[in-house]
């Protein structure tokens, strides 16, 4: 059996010398290195950014999502969205683990588990289309992935239906990096506070904030507004366009008295909120770029160009214990639960 890099490297076919997430294409055979876990997949959670433009460039045909989907695959060996860049998680079950791996993994044959590692960078092989459930991203299909020695998954738990794991797994890095930035008595701002990622951020936020700091939901249509107010998920809600900076700008000032927020969460799944993002923090303060539509030029010039001292993180999809502390949410609060359930499960 042939010996495998922990990071894939040997799987990169263009251009030779990178890592398989830059890398144009990559090896998706499905003989296994010695390092290497065979997954049998079941759904694709394809990120929002992505799908949203998949679907847009489909017009919203499931047909034509499936050619544009199988299409990335065979030119890329992986599913990379050409136009974002990102790519997204899987469920599957263990097929086949490495010989390298024993000793390394406490996963078995048989095992079902969602992998943690973006869909940009794991070889992967669809055999066939299941269905498509546009509306929450998920995509059953017939194939094949690899996961690297050095990749991370979670085990399916068992005590929540799996596409509801799957949900909150594929934006787990969002509350949990949400869980160190925020500090008793910050203002913060969830951007796209009633999509997925958002809720999850706004509770996680609100917790820690506690009851002497402000957490703003801004969503841009009063029916997923009402569902965050439903489940008590922020102090203030805000109907705005992300896009329109000097719209959110003077909607954040008047909800803070002119204060602005010291933390921003950007969960927003489409381009160009970045000037709205930084126009609404402090400075000194802090923005969360978790969203995969973001363009870190349009932020990092932007910034500059309206004088805005402010730091800016990119979202980072992981951070320690970030499945357990996604997962745990779903625990915690009954009405999260409710809604994840209805709309993902």
């Amino acid at each position: 059996m042939k010996k495998g890099s922990p990071y894939g490297t040997h799987r990169v076919i263009e251009p030779k010398g990178v890592l398989p997430q830059p890398a144009f294409k990559i090896d998706n055979d499905m003989e296994i290195y010695d390092n290497e876990i065979l997954i049998d997949v079941k759904t694709l959670n394809v990120d929002s950014a992505s799908f949203t433009q998949i679907k847009e460039q489909a017009g919203g045909d499931l047909e034509e999502i499936k050619k544009i989907m199988k299409g990335i695959v065979d030119e890329r060996g992986k599913h990379q969205n050409p136009v974002t860049g990102s790519g997204g998680m899987l469920i599957g079950v263990v097929e086949k683990i490495g010989p390298a791996l024993e000793g390394k993994t406490d996963l078995k044959v048989g095992d079902k588990i969602a992998t943690l590692v973006s869909l940009s960078l794991t070889p992967l092989r669809i055999d066939s289309f299941g269905d498509i459930r546009k509306d929450i991203d998920q995509v059953d299909i017939k194939g094949k992935a690899i996961l690297f020695e050095s990749g991370i998954y979670s085990i399916i738990p068992e005590d929540m239906p799996e596409n509801l794991a799957l949900s909150v797994l594929d934006v787990a890095g969002a509350p949990a990096q949400t869980a160190k930035l925020v500090k008793p008595g910050d203002t913060v701002v969830v951007l796209g506070g009633t999509g997925k990622s958002g809720m999850l951020c706004l509770y996680e936020a609100k917790k820690r904030a506690g009851v002497t700091g402000k957490v703003i939901c801004v969503g841009s249509r009063e029916k997923t507004i009402e569902r965050a107010k439903s489940a008590n998920l922020a102090d203030e809600y805000v109907v705005a366009d992300a896009t329109n900076a000097v719209e959110v700008m003077e909607k954040i000032a008047a909800v803070t008295d002119g204060e602005m927020a010291d933390i921003v969460i950007n969960t927003v799944n489409i381009p160009n909120t970045e000037m709205s993002s930084i126009l609404i923090t402090k400075d000194d303060g802090i923005v969360y770029f978790f969203s995969m539509a973001t363009s870190f030029t349009k932020a990092a010039l932007g910034a500059e160009g309206v004088g805005k001292d402010v730091n800016m993180i990119v979202g980072n999809g992981y951070t320690k214990g970030h499945a357990a502390i996604s997962l745990n949410l779903m625990r915690e609060s009954e009405e999260l639960k409710k809604i994840f359930t209805e709309l993902y499960a």
